[in-house]
C-alpha cells in the first residue's frame, strides 16, 4: 500500500509518498522562508499564494522521486485542518482533484494527527502513549489511545510555546523562524543570568502559560544597558530557553502521573511538532523520563517540522482501518484532536 500525502497548512508546501511498511519513498518540502522573513512571521495571504505557485511542482517531484506510478498509489491524503485556511484549501483541493482524476480514495487528515502519529512511522511506537505536541500554533499534552482517539490533559491558556520562541527572537533581533535562531543564540549564553518567571510551575494540572514569560523577556531586553552586546542577547536567549524547558518538564511530570493512572502499561512519551527539534528541550524531558522510568521518543529533526510524509502516514493509518472521505470533506481552520474520538 502506498499513499500520496499533501501538506499546506502553514508556510511549507509539501508532498510525499509513503509505503505501509514505513518506507518514505519521497518527501519534498518547499519552504516559504524567503517570502515571510521580511515580515518577521507568516503572512496568511502570502502563504496561500505561494502554495498556489509551487504545489504543482512539489507534487510532481514527490511522485517522480518515489519511483512508482499512479497504478501503485492506493489513496491520496491531504491536510484539511487545522491551519491557515487559505493554504489548507489549496492543498486539499489539489489532493481531491488528483484523487478524482486518478479514481483513488481521498483521506482527510488532521494536521495535528500527522504530528501525533509520526512516531509510529519512525519508531513503531505502540498505543497508548503520552504526547507533548509543541509548535508555533499548538501546545498540548494528550493521551494517544489509537488512530483518531485522543484525550487532552493540558494545553496553553494563552500563547503557544513556538509563538513565544518566535516573539522572543523578534525582540532580540535574531530573525525568523525564531525557534532555531533562539536555540543557536542560547548555545553561547548563560541560562542563569536573568531570573525569568516559570508560569504555572508547581501548580496542579498540565496546562501551560507563556504570555507572562514573553512579557518578562521584553522587559528584560528594555532594561539592558546600551549598547546591547551579542553576549547580552545570548544570555537572554539561554535564560528564556531554560525557563521554557523547566515549565515543560514540570507540566509533563503532572501529565505523566495522570497518564500512568489511566494506562499503567504505558511507558512512552512522544515529543512532536516544530519545537520538538529543540535539543535543549529534548534533553530536559529525557532527563525527566529517565528518572520516571519512561522512554522519550522524538522524530528525526526533518520530520518534526511540517512535511508531507507525516500526512501520508496519518492518511495510511486511517485508510488501512477502512477510513476515507468524500470529496465534500470540509476544510477547517480549527480542529482539536480531542474532538475526534475519546482515548
Amino acid at each position: 500500500m502506498h499513499i500520496l500525502g499533501i501538506e499546506t497548512s502553514c508556510d511549507e508546501t509539501a508532498a510525499a509518498v509513503v509505503a505501509a511498511d514505513g518506507t518514505i519513498l519521497s518527501n519534498v518540502v518547499f519552504s516559504q522562508l524567503d517570502e515571510h522573513t521580511p515580515y518577521g512571521g507568516v503572512v496568511p495571504e502570502i502563504a496561500a499564494r505561494a502554495h498556489l505557485d509551487h504545489i504543482e511542482a512539489v507534487v510532481k517531484a514527490a511522485l517522480d522521486q518515489s519511483g512508482i506510478g499512479w497504478d501503485r498509489i492506493d489513496a491520496v491524503a491531504a491536510t484539511t485542518g487545522p491551519g491557515l485556511i487559505g493554504g489548507v484549501i489549496v492543498g486539499a483541493t489539489v489532493a481531491k482533484a488528483l484523487a478524482m482524476v486518478q479514481d483513488k480514495p481521498f483521506v482527510a487528515v488532521n494536521h495535528l494527527e500527522g504530528h501525533a502519529l509520526t512516531c509510529r512511522l519512525t519508531d513503531d511506537v505502540a498505543f497508548p502513549y503520552l504526547l507533548l505536541l509543541v509548535s508555533g500554533g499548538h501546545s498540548q499534552i494528550l493521551i494517544v489511545g489509537g488512530v483518531g482517539r485522543y484525550k487532552r490533559l493540558g494545553s496553553t491558556i494563552d500563547d503557544a510555546v513556538g509563538e513565544a520562541f518566535d516573539k522572543t527572537a523578534k525582540m532580540l533581533g535574531l530573525g525568523f523562524p525564531g525557534g532555531p535562531a533562539v536555540e543557536q543564540a542560547a548555545k553561547s549564553g548563560d541560562p542563569t543570568r536573568f531570573d525569568l518567571p516559570r508560569p504555572l510551575m508547581g501548580r496542579p494540572g498540565a496546562d501551560f502559560s507563556f504570555s507572562g514569560l514573553k512579557t518578562a523577556v521584553r522587559n528584560t531586553v528594555e532594561r539592558l544597558p546600551d549598547p546591547i552586546t551579542d553576549q547580552d542577547l545570548a544570555d537572554v536567549a539561554a535564560s528564556f530557553q531554560a525557563a521554557v524547558a523547566d515549565v515543560l518538564a514540570d507540566r509533563m511530570k503532572n501529565a505523566i502521573a495522570e497518564f500512568r493512572a489511566a494506562h499503567p502499561e504505558g511507558d512512552t512519551l512522544v515529543i512532536a511538532g516544530g519545537v520538538a527539534a529543540n535539543q535543549a528541550i529534548r534533553a530536559r524531558l529525557s532527563t525527566l523520563t529517565d528518572k520516571l522510568n519512561m522512554r522519550t521518543v522524538a522524530p528525526p529533526l526533518k520530520l518534526c517540522t511540517d512535511n508531507g510524509a507525516m500526512i501520508a502516514w496519518a492518511g495510511l493509518e486511517r485508510f488501512r482501518l477502512g477510513k476515507s472521505d468524500g470529496f465534500d470533506a470540509v476544510c477547517r481552520p480549527r480542529w482539536p484532536l480531542d474532538t475526534m474520538e475519546p482515548a
